[in-house]
């Protein structure tokens, strides 16, 4: 049995302030309005009709010969020869082989003005009377009348239409087009709570008083205080924006409100402005609520710069305005709140973050290691997990991975593991799922040539022994040859805490591991390939930072040569003079140089140790890092190799136990059979 209430019934109402306002009532739709509009046009439909016909009887088209026939041979009635401007007609007389029915006796000869007098003088050489019909005035008038008449009413309709949607909110001349797409969800509807939002506990602290003020309004107003109108999230995509939007509205159990920044925006300038007032004036009658703008820097961004010219007048810009407008025309009572999402908070204008606006920002970033463990404990709630599974150590062997991917990941990890048939997700799983997020699917099937399987090995081989050598560079994790998106091989680094900023040390280590592949590559096979190319754009990308951003260059000295935020122009520009780039331009390269050679130092002094690991790659295709260490000490690997589990499987798949029968038992056994194992 539903427990249905009113909603426009006080009394029921759980706003603890008390019964919240009703909301106004829809005005009934009057039937009469759609009988007289089809009643119009029904009526202007027949006078075109009959304007085009003419009103007048039908009959049987003759040609001219015909009819001078049927005059010839006495066929016509005397006096019923009528001679119009577009057409003759006349009366057959009654006869055997005339037709019985009398509209059928009438027949009609289409003339045109050119031809009407010589048809008339063919009928006077033939002494017949006949009659010169005039048109009729009212037939002129509406063959010029009735389209203007129909155009007036189309017009008389569009505004009529227009005009009632002036009465029942925004959009004006736009029609529905003007309406905003706002998604509404109501309060029965969004179950959303904080509980529900994991790795953001400084940004639900952040939210709270806007939770608190939305359950008790008047705990504020008290002694005179307000709300923030506001509140900007910014941070990375996939960190929870959305999320924590929608449980801030689950918590304070009010409608939201929910709407894309490119919503707003079409070809014809004043839709979005109009969208922007239907959506805020449906928001105040729903009040208290929550609107929600998602990615709001696509009508946000800053005026008069960049792509978005000069002038005020283009549509972005008219939207931006009437969102300032709207949140400036908030009273003290409406309790509406507007929360903002956005990836780049730099690029919005001054006017939409001041105070008095969005007054807030909440910074929603990457979760650390805590957060990681929390969010995967919240999405593994309705996973079976293997009881090997260490939610801990996954979260160490995810750094830098938002929400949405921790999500993804334990998605992934069951699809496989549903996929091969197990009864709970295991480890090795979510490792797969993780690889498999961040690098893409493991392409076993890509056939590659044995040079490259070679050149492959040595590449990543150097990678894991440099890395496991040099203390300051991340711990090695696995390394593999296996193809996982645009990589023919991948060394993984398992982080031992979250790096929120970048030491010299470990910058240059880290160097020294990129450069340590391309080296070992270019030892064993002699020549250089493209394969290192992501290495150099990492390392090229340390060098510039270090040098342009971070002051660790002695010659450039503790300055910021990297200038502003140069997305949103043009041509970029450059503070420093061409002297300073050729400087600039010198410390990157003896960055670079500087590493290559330490690594080449490196590679050469261990050798035999990247010639070991690189033919167990060769062998077994993924290593782990104790295997790594092992491989580096001198010991061997007993493990069995890809080519012993496919045969393993090959085996296990055409060998088919076979289920004796009673004419296959020898005599000796009695007939009986062997029982299963």
């Amino acid at each position: 049995m539903s427990n249905s209430q009113n909603p426009n019934d006080p009394k029921n109402s759980n706003s603890p302030d008390g019964p919240q306002k009703p909301l106004p009532p829809v005005a009934p739709q009057n039937p009469r309005r759609h009988y007289a509009t089809f009643a119009t046009f029904l009526v202007l439909g027949l006078l075109m009709l009959y304007a085009l016909t003419g009103g007048i009887t039908s009959g049987q088209q003759v040609k001219w010969s015909e009819f001078l026939a049927y005059a010839d041979a006495k066929r016509l009635k005397p006096d019923s020869v009528q001679v119009e401007d577009s057409r003759i007609t006349a009366q057959l007389e009654p006869g055997a082989d005339s037709p019985k029915d009398a509209t059928a006796r009438t027949i009609i000869v289409k003339s045109r003005p050119l031809l009407l007098d010589h048809y008339v003088k063919q009928l006077e050489e033939r002494k017949l009377n006949y009659e010169v019909v005039e048109e009729s005035i009212w037939k002129t008038l509406l063959l010029q009348l009735v389209p203007v008449i129909i155009i007036i009413a189309l017009i008389w309709f569009l505004i009529s239409r227009s005009m009632r949607g002036v009465g029942g909110g925004p959009g004006g001349m736009l029609g529905n087009f003007g309406k905003s797409r706002a998604t509404l969800q109501s309060k029965e509807r969004t179950q959303m709570t904080f509980a529900d939002v994991a790795g953001v506990d400084e940004a639900k602290e952040e939210v709270s008083e806007i939770v608190e003020f939305l359950r008790n309004p008047k705990r504020f107003t008290r002694l005179g205080g307000r709300i923030p109108r506001g509140v900007l999230l910014s941070g990375p995509p996939g960190c929870g924006k959305t999320l924590l939007a929608k449980a801030i509205a689950g918590e304070a159990n009010v409608p939201f409100f929910t709407i894309s920044g490119s919503d707003f925006v079409e070809m014809f300038v004043g839709v979005g402005a109009s969208r922007v007032r239907d959506l805020f004036k449906q928001a105040k009658e729903k009040s208290p609520c929550i609107i929600f703008l998602d990615e709001i820097d696509a009508v946000g961004r800053r005026r008069g710069g960049g792509y978005s010219g000069g002038g005020g007048h283009d549509e972005r810009e008219q939207t931006l305005n009437a969102i300032l407008v709207e949140m400036d025309g908030f009273e003290a009572n409406d309790q509406v709140i507007v929360i903002a999402s956005t990836n780049r908070a730099d690029v919005l204008d001054p006017a939409l973050t001041r105070p008095g606006r969005f007054d807030r920002q909440v910074a929603v970033n990457l979760p650390d290691l805590v957060g990681r463990r929390q969010i995967l404990a919240v999405h593994v709630k309705k996973v079976k997990l293997s009881p090997d599974v260490e939610l801990e150590r996954l979260a160490r062997g995810t750094p830098m991975f938002s929400g949405a991917e921790l999500a993804a990941l334990i998605n992934e990890a069951t699809i496989i593991a549903t996929l091969a048939d197990k009864d709970s997700v295991e480890m090795s799983d979510l490792e797969e799922a993780r690889d498999k997020v961040r690098f893409g699917r493991a392409q076993r099937s890509r056939r590659i040539e044995q040079q490259e399987r070679v050149a492959t090995a040595y590449h990543e081989a150097g990678h894991a022994v440099l890395q496991t050598l040099l203390p300051e560079a991340d711990p090695l994790h696995k390394v593999t040859i296996i193809p996982r998106g645009q990589a023919l091989g991948v060394t993984f680094s398992l982080p031992e805490k979250d790096r929120y900023g970048y030491g010299r040390k470990w910058l240059v280590s880290t160097m020294r591991v990129l450069c340590g592949g391309r080296i070992a590559e270019e030892m064993k096979t002699g020549e250089v390939s493209s394969g290192a190319s992501m290495d150099i754009q990492m390392a090229t990308r340390y060098a510039k930072a270090m040098i342009l951003q971070w002051g660790m260059s002695p010659r450039l000295g503790f300055v910021d040569y990297s200038g502003g935020d140069q997305r949103e122009q043009l041509v970029s520009e450059k503070d420093y003079s061409p002297e300073t780039a050729r400087v600039i331009d010198e410390e990157i390269r003896a960055l670079i140089d500087h590493a290559y050679l330490d690594a080449t130092t490196m590679v050469r002094e261990h050798w035999e140790q990247i010639t070991a690991v690189a033919e167990a790659l060769l062998r077994f295709e993924t290593l782990q890092k104790d295997e790594v260490e092992r491989l580096m000490r001198g010991e061997l690997l007993s493990k069995p190799t890809v080519s012993d589990m496919l045969s393993a499987a090959e085996a296990t798949r055409v060998a088919k136990p076979v289920t004796p029968t009673l004419g296959d038992v020898p005599p000796t056994l009695g007939g009986s059979l062997p029982s299963p194992a």
